[in-house]
């Protein structure tokens, strides 16, 4: 049975919300705590795990929440968009739920590196376990930006065939998912550099856009899409 329009904003706010709080999460995650734990050393680092057990462990709150924000959002946007490009809508959702479940590989190695600081194993035996464990995590975000890049796409090719919202948000999407993933792929080519991290800004543009427009306006009925 489909659903009327006011279902549907109803829906779409909510997919907002929940991709709301995977940008919370997201920057909190990185930008606030992930550099005061975790540094390309690793006996700081573990020497951070056991000393700033408590921010650690917010680290690890806030990846867990990722993880679950992530996979709500990509079921919430199949609800909305499977009645308008079934096909589009069931990639979105594979592509969300595939980046939820490598970052879980995150979340378990941030989990295994607490358990490893405060276990009574020899610092020397600490120290290699720390490394891994932390290229572990680093390289599952790392991957995980081919699933998210690739999820942006169907989400603005929905967008911009349908025209249920914006064209330039959808177009902006695009952009957005194909700069993920040429990211991607050059920082594990061994390129660096401010260029390669211009290459994800037009995603961040395009989240914000659509989280604002999820939340304030939700999705445009099948008659006011035809006439814009």
């Amino acid at each position: 049975m489909s659903m009327t329009h006011r279902e549907l904003v109803s829906t779409a706010r909510i997919t907002g919300a929940w991709y709301l709080l995977l940008a919370i999460t997201g920057i909190l995650g990185f930008m606030v705590f992930h550099s005061r734990v975790y540094v390309s050393d690793p006996a700081t680092t573990l020497e951070n795990l056991t000393s700033k057990e408590s921010i650690a462990r917010v680290r690890l709150f806030l990846e867990l929440l990722i993880v679950v924000s992530q996979a709500l959002a990509a079921a919430w946007f199949y609800k909305l968009f499977r009645e308008i490009n079934g096909w589009a809508a069931s990639t979105l959702a594979v592509w969300g739920l595939t980046n939820s479940v490598i970052i879980m590989v995150s979340a378990i190695s941030m989990g295994a590196a607490l358990d490893v600081a405060s276990s009574v194993q020899p610092l020397d035996s600490k120290i290699p376990s720390i490394q891994l464990l932390s290229s572990l995590s680093s390289n599952a975000w790392g991957v995980g930006s081919l699933f998210f890049g690739l999820w942006l796409i169907p989400m603005g090719y929905i967008i911009v065939s349908s025209n249920r919202m914006p064209r330039g948000l959808g177009f902006t999407l695009i952009v957005g998912g194909v700069g993920y993933l040429l990211s991607a792929f050059l920082s594990y080519a061994g390129v660096k550099g401010t260029f390669v991290n211009v290459l994800t800004i037009p995603a961040s543009v395009g989240e914000f856009w659509i989280v604002g427009y999820l939340l304030i306006f939700g999705i445009r009925d099948s008659n006011q899409s035809k006439k814009n």
